[in-house]
């Protein structure tokens, strides 16, 4: 309340005056929570098949590694699973045949605005189709689970954590930067990173550049949400 402008909304719930940037740009944390009917669902099952079977499902502990379910995704099978029971990922899951959940997580990071045009080169660098390559050999091991495609932001934060030296702090201005695109701040982080290839592993301008360029345009950098804000206000949650 020392910071910025507040207010009650319909409900009564405490919210902000200001818009989200601004609030994050006042040093405040911001964190998106999702709600998901899902979780309903899984709760009210878990207590029916105790109750009318006896059997305790211990949802906090079941295995990643089980088959079945696995056979279960790639027969397409996937009606009420959050995120993967649309038209477009169904199919995505009988092209892809998931094994692990690593692979889940990366469809459903993929499958959205943008980055589904890596899609197709992705299923076949998953069935050997495609030969894998990277810009340099310290970005196989951070690329190496997603078949040499950068999808997620902590990749592109390690990076340029093992890349270029930077610290994690200044790794998530960089992955900012990308995400918003903006042209002097990415001139600028350019600059950095080039210097830190340079300083840290004797990489030369041209391959950093190159190297930038990848980060850049990686599907973890896409400025496109998968899912739109549920709310516009910025909440605050009173102090307890």
């Amino acid at each position: 309340m020392n910071l910025l402008p507040l207010k009650q909304d319909e409900s009564g719930t405490l919210v902000t005056q200001y818009a989200m940037n601004p609030v994050g740009e006042l040093g405040l944390l911001k964190m998106d929570f999702l709600g998901l009917k899902t979780l309903t669902v899984i709760r009210n099952t878990c207590e029916m098949v105790k109750r009318t079977h006896g059997i305790e499902v211990p949802i906090d502990h079941l295995p990643l590694d089980d088959q079945k379910t696995y056979d279960l995704l790639n027969r397409a099978e996937t009606l009420g699973v959050f995120q993967l029971e649309s038209g477009g990922m169904r199919d995505l899951c009988r092209k892809f045949q998931i094994s692990s959940i690593e692979h889940i997580t990366a469809l459903v990071a993929l499958y959205r605005p943008g980055p589904m045009e890596l899609i197709p080169e992705f299923i076949k660098r998953r069935h050997g189709e495609i030969e894998i390559k990277y810009e340099h050999p310290l970005l196989e091991p951070i690329a190496r689970e997603t078949y040499g495609i950068l999808i997620y932001q902590e990749q592109v934060m390690q990076a340029a954590q093992v890349l270029a030296g930077f610290t994690l702090g200044s790794a998530d201005l960089l992955r900012r930067a990308m995400g918003k695109k903006k042209r002097e701040e990415m001139a600028k982080q350019r600059a950095i990173f080039v210097k830190g290839c340079k300083e840290k592993n004797q990489i030369p301008d041209k391959k950093a550049n190159e190297i930038f360029d990848l980060l850049e345009s990686s599907p973890a950098t896409a400025s496109t949400n998968r899912t739109p804000p549920l709310r516009h206000s910025s909440r605050i949650r009173p102090p307890i």
